[in-house]
């Protein structure tokens, strides 16, 4: 039979779950924000080593000697309710949403590279070119604007054009 009161009743203090929970996550998004906009883009190979490396690294310090589901659900919804807080207190005062969200990176302006945010973000010339490539553009003098995106995606204005472009999408055959 099983022992329900293991399965479902807290193992650690809620208020105890909640602390650490909030201490973790917002340790993790300061130190999300300060590594930079251009990781969050893409996830090779090496970036979901490094996700589940992290994720391994705090378990421990998140959950303590928790063993009930309880102390799971409890600390899922910290998580989420930090986020949830953000994005909140982000959406409701501009002026600390500078420092919780990213924001949109000038990267390439009238057919120049900005390389201080090339070197901020760690970009080489050859990687803002592939991703001009993508986007169908040979020539960094065809780009009017170009912005790194907080997801860490880069939209380009061309010259005499207002639209963004797409990048190209692999055909399937």
């Amino acid at each position: 039979m099983p022992d329900w009161n293991a399965v479902f009743v807290p193992s650690t203090p809620v208020l105890e779950i909640f602390l650490r929970g909030t201490i973790t996550f917002l340790v993790l998004m300061a130190m999300m924000r300060a590594a930079g906009q251009r990781e969050a883009g893409g996830l090779g190979i090496t970036d979901v080593f490094l996700v589940v490396l992290v994720a391994q690294a705090v378990a421990p310090g998140l959950v303590g000697e928790s063993h009930s589901i309880t102390d799971g659900v409890i600390l899922a919804a910290t998580v989420i309710l930090w986020s949830l807080v953000l994005d909140a207190v982000a959406y409701r005062w501009p002026r600390l949403s500078r420092v919780i969200k990213a924001r949109p990176r000038l990267l390439i302006e009238h057919g120049r590279l900005n390389h201080k945010v090339m070197r901020r973000e760690l970009m080489t010339r050859s990687e803002v070119t592939v991703q001009l490539r993508l986007h169908g553009i040979e020539d960094i003098s065809q780009v009017q604007r170009a912005y790194l995106e907080p997801n860490g995606m880069i939209s380009i204005l061309r010259q005499n054009r207002t639209e963004t472009d797409e990048p190209a999408r692999p055909e399937v055959l």
